[in-house]
């Protein structure tokens, strides 16, 4: 059974909660990206006109709510998110060869979220933060 439905604020939390993370407004679209000084690892994202023409045209429509894009460790991590979790996760034209998905926050749980920003939050960071921030927070046993 799903729990509570993600928001914005749960984003911003979760991704602030990370050592040397800051929040920027993308002076493009206007949508705050959570990043590391290697670059943004999740980020608000909404349509660009050229998005809704491209996914007119491949005879789909962008979701309704909140989304956010989020860094992936290649793409066979995104293949995976797509095909496990469709209601969650969806992708774009633009984002063609891009290591990254769309993600609805209507779709996914808090804790799926909490998983899938961590991960990108890992590979914006060094060995060495990734390696104490995973020495200290030990990965918990699901439930059974």
């Amino acid at each position: 059974m799903m729990g509570a439905m993600a928001t914005l604020d749960d984003v911003r939390a979760m991704a602030l909660g990370f050592p040397g993370v800051l929040e920027r407004v993308d002076g493009h679209r206007g949508g705050a990206s959570w990043r590391t000084p290697a670059g943004a690892f999740v980020w608000q994202r909404g349509p660009s006109g050229r998005d809704l023409e491209q996914l007119e045209a491949l005879g789909r429509m962008w979701p309704p709510g909140d989304v956010v894009g989020v860094r992936t460790d290649g793409a066979l991590v995104e293949e995976a998110l797509l095909e496990t979790y469709p209601d969650a996760f969806f992708t774009i034209p633009h984002f063609d060869g891009y290591p990254a998905v769309l993600v609805r926050l209507d779709g996914i749980d808090l804790d799926q979220l909490r998983e899938v920003i961590t991960d990108a939050w890992l590979l914006k960071v060094t060995k060495r933060v990734a390696s104490e921030w995973l020495t200290a927070h030990p990965p918990q046993p699901g439930p059974t």
